[in-house]
């Protein structure tokens, strides 16, 4: 059985704590949703639980991690976040060991993934395939050691609406147990029976954790409600602690004012002055002590601060005039025929369809259509954010740079808003390369913030933040008074941001 005793994992390059003193023995068959902002170690610590090796390069820790021994040994399965770039030019049947395997038993878990059990065979590279259909390739593999525990780092990351659902369901129905994490809100809300939160509180310098045996929403909601329920508690202590110390202040003016003015032929006055004020400072050592059993605030991690500034688009301007016979990929292939798009000043878009359907192909045309204007300022956001990003950069370096602007006014300007969004004094100096994928996701938005952008081209822009990060994104991008074109697979931004969908098919081989 996996039994995680007293974690205590560090990231050795700054020294900061992951997390402290981590105890946890899932269920049997139990679904757990690993959540937390992005950097605060989710993925270190469901590596570890598989493979200590697997972080020894960059972490060490303390503890211990347990898979049991004999009859109650735990198997575990670890799928990483991202396949290995050397595997893509595998075919199946070699990337799947299928020589090897129990034919049989393959064709069987294939079947199970809804894929074509002759696929176990196929000569093809797994990089040809869509995201949907190299996931359930790479959990077939997953699946042929016959685990118990299932350890699942983002499995959701590049799955259109169809494979989504479908993997949804797959994980709600697995008889082993699973641990997975996880940006998809959807996902969680409609998979997770248990909740392991990873939290750093007080500036990111200390780190906290919560098990909860409960589904996301019913975890999120009575979290949301402890937080709400504390802070108007404080605040309503806070009210009345003021009220008796202002009665206080009064009294001490009082006493204080007629020392002061008492007479030196009224000896007797002062000393029962003196008595009083005596009284009166008993009075303030025991508000003092009051004080410190207030109500306070749960110090919870504290959302993302961050928002669009108001830009003015006229409602009437035509911001693209979209008119295309065909869109092609870069092999010749035609991926689309026919695709019409009107948009005008202050519209919200997405773009919606199946893997492989040339929604980022979509984006790329746009975008080389509408940066080069001059009558707007549009930003884009793209899917591999290292075609942004400079990844040798530090994040300070980096916006200094986009701006143009070197004055130390704007580097302090720089500093406070990272630290807006959550970036700690020494994640600022990180080359961002070493950043996390929801980092430099939050690191875009913050350029497109200080360029004053007011057209936003975004390519699937919350695939890499997490369930608390991912909320505040979408509203500020609701709110912005621009115009927004997106790609995009999560369901809350399609239902809570777009105005107008376009929405591609499965897509079309070119027959010539």
């Amino acid at each position: 059985m996996l039994t995680c005793q007293n974690l205590t994992i560090t990231h050795r390059k700054d020294g900061r704590v992951l997390v402290r003193d981590f105890s946890f023995t899932p269920k049997k068959g139990e679904h757990v949703a690993v959540i937390g902002e992005e950097g605060n170690g989710k993925s270190t610590l469901v590596r570890l639980m598989h493979d200590p090796a697997l972080i020894a390069d960059y972490a060490d820790w303390e503890g211990i991690v347990s898979k049991g021994s004999g009859a109650d040994r735990s198997a575990t399965a670890y799928l990483p976040q991202e396949p290995e770039p050397a595997l893509a030019a595998l075919p199946v049947w070699e990337y799947l060991g299928t020589p090897d395997a129990d034919v049989s038993r393959m064709a069987s878990l294939a079947d199970e993934l809804a894929l074509d059990p002759g696929i176990c065979w196929s000569e093809r590279a797994i990089g040809t395939f869509s995201g949907g259909e190299q996931m359930k390739i790479r959990l077939l593999r997953l699946l042929r050691g016959s685990p118990d525990v299932l350890l699942l780092d983002e499995p959701s990351n590049d799955l259109d609406l169809g494979a989504l659902v479908w993997l949804e369901e797959w994980i709600a129905a697995r008889p082993e147990t699973v641990i997975f994490i996880s940006h998809d809100e959807v996902l969680l809300e409609n998979t997770a029976d248990c909740v392991i939160h990873l939290e750093q509180v007080m500036r990111k310098t200390e780190p906290r954790w919560t098990v909860s045996r409960t589904g996301y929403r019913a975890y999120a909601e009575q979290r949301q409600w402890m937080i709400d329920r504390a802070a108007a508690q404080a605040k309503n202590d806070r009210a009345a602690f003021e009220k008796k110390m202002e009665r206080y202040r009064h009294i001490y003016e009082r006493v204080h004012h007629e020392q002061n003015a008492i007479s030196r032929q009224n000896p007797s006055g002062g000393r029962l002055l003196k008595k009083k004020m005596h009284t009166v400072k008993a009075m303030e050592h025991r508000f003092e002590r009051e004080r410190e059993t207030l109500t306070k605030k749960i110090d919870a991690e504290e959302q993302v601060m961050i928002d669009f500034p108001p830009v003015k688009v006229p409602a009437g301007k035509v911001i693209l005039d979209l008119d295309l016979p065909a869109l092609s990929a870069p092999d010749g292939r035609v991926l689309q025929r026919d695709i019409r798009m009107r948009v005008t000043g202050g519209e919200k878009w997405v773009i919606t369809g199946p893997n492989g359907c040339g929604k980022t192909t979509l984006m790329r045309e746009i975008a080389a259509r509408l940066l080069p204007r001059r009558d707007l300022s549009a930003a884009y956001m793209p899917q591999d954010y290292a075609e942004q990003l400079d990844q040798g950069a530090d994040p300070v370096t980096y916006l200094r740079q986009a701006l143009g602007d070197w004055s130390e006014p704007t580097a302090v300007k720089i500093r406070t808003w990272l630290g807006s969004i959550k970036f700690t004094a020494a994640e600022m100096a990180h080359p961002i390369a070493e950043l996390s994928g929801g980092q430099r996701a939050k690191l875009c938005f913050l350029e497109m913030i200080l360029k004053g952008a007011d057209v936003l081209l975004l390519d699937e822009p919350t695939r890499n933040l997490s369930p608390m990060t991912a909320p505040v994104i979408r509203r500020i991008v609701a709110d912005f008074t621009g115009t927004v074109i997106a790609v995009s697979h999560d369901r809350k931004f399609i239902e809570e941001v777009a105005e107008e969908e376009l929405a591609l098919n499965g897509g079309i081989q070119n027959s010539e």
